[in-house]
């Protein structure tokens, strides 16, 4: 395919969208799909190896600009026109609708191509009702298509008067080579003193409030307090680093709950195959929204399941008592009932982490979702490509 493809968030920006931008077009085509993205630390390593051709701008906001990402809509849409009027794109793809989307949007209308804006929920809810918001319904309805990472997400596009027969539902994926069961751990466990005897839960991910890390470490300090041979490791960066210490040390937790902070790459699917269970037991905290929890997938590709909030799009992720539980991750008394069950029915844990994995395997490889994101050219407007 050759297509124009706009993504400020972009490898080695670490996170779900940079991901699915990297992987995903790689599988659609080679030096004819164009990525335009931000200029950072480490992209040359990246650019060097990836099959498409990768476009680098300063994308800093200024701080003394009216608004202060006017100058990154500036570079954003002089460069992907002149790109657009010097190459035969067949669609012009956005990664999110601000400012990829509005850029997109008006460059295909200049160029006469087709537009195609992704929405990966947690961007829906978080802006209120101003400028912003206007201009991210804006573009939303007038795309030609509007890729939504989830169930929740499709929802949520419609409340904001975005037609249905634009919206197609197409959920990201995972590396099935990268996250496999099998791989080896040696070390792991035993950098932190967790004895093999023990259960192992895992968390990765921003340490924002929510995520329900806070939560977790409630529960599983409950659950010790029961006699359940329980550890926790955290593994990720964020604002809520301090907060989490500070809770840990309250609850006098240091030996057996591990913040690990950042972990390589690399690492994630040896430490997923380390645990026994995934915990992220997600909630809503003023409009903000799991969108789909790209983690969740990843943890089942390594034969693992998981515990997660019912908050967001987490059900297309997870189904509930099929491949994983999932609970209000307001409620600690819900949390700590459901991570005792996963944590003292082998049984159950087994068989839902069973069945995530080979509903990863049918549904959620990178090359599925690039197959579907080339079918988005191919269908009627509205097909469902989940």
């Amino acid at each position: 395919m050759k297509l124009l493809v706009l993504s400020e968030l972009f490898l080695p920006t670490r996170g779900g969208t940079a991901v699915w931008a990297a992987e995903v077009y790689q599988r659609l085509g080679g030096r004819a799909i164009h990525i335009v993205t931000a200029d950072v630390p480490g992209s040359d390593a990246v650019d060097a190896r990836h099959p498409n051709t990768i476009h680098r701008l300063n994308l800093k906001r200024i701080a003394w600009l009216r608004p202060e990402s006017l100058a990154m809509y500036v570079r954003f849409f002089f460069r992907s026109l002149s790109l657009a009027l010097t190459h035969r794109f067949e669609a012009i793809h956005a990664f999110r609708a601000l400012p990829e989307g509005l850029v997109a949007w008006a460059v295909a209308r200049l160029t006469f191509r087709p537009v195609v804006v992704y929405a990966h929920g947690e961007e829906l809810t978080t802006w209120g009702r101003g400028g912003k918001y206007r201009a991210m319904c804006f573009t939303l309805r007038r795309a030609d298509r509007v890729v939504a990472n989830s169930q929740h997400t499709r929802d949520t596009l419609l409340g904001m008067g975005v037609a249905a027969s634009r919206i197609h539902l197409v959920y990201p994926g995972v590396d099935v080579d990268t996250f496999r069961p099998g791989l080896d751990t040696t070390g792991l466990r035993a950098a932190l003193g967790i004895p093999a005897d023990e259960k192992l839960v895992f968390s990765v991910g921003r340490l924002s409030r929510r995520k329900g890390f806070d939560q977790a470490v409630r529960a599983v300090t409950e659950l010790r307090a029961e006699g359940v041979a329980v550890r926790y490791v955290i593994a990720g960066i964020g604002e809520d680093a301090a907060y989490l210490d500070a809770l840990i040390a309250e609850h006098a937790a240091t030996g057996y709950i591990h913040r690990i902070g950042a972990v390589e790459d690399a690492d994630l699917p040896r430490w997923m195959n380390a645990c026994d269970l995934f915990v992220m037991p997600n909630r809503e905290i003023d409009g903000d929204n799991e969108g789909f929890g790209m983690v969740f997938i990843e943890a089942a590709a390594c034969g693992v399941t998981s515990l997660a909030g019912e908050a967001g799009g987490t059900g297309s992720a997870v189904l509930h008592r099929q491949t994983g539980l999932r609970v209000d991750g307001t409620s600690l008394d819900a949390v700590v009932e459901a991570l005792r069950e996963l944590l003292t029915q082998d049984a159950l844990r087994k068989r839902l982490a069973e069945a995530a994995r080979q509903r990863v395997l049918a549904e959620f490889s990178w090359m599925r979702v690039a197959d579907k994101t080339r079918r988005l050219h191919l269908s009627s407007p509205g097909a469902d490509h989940a």
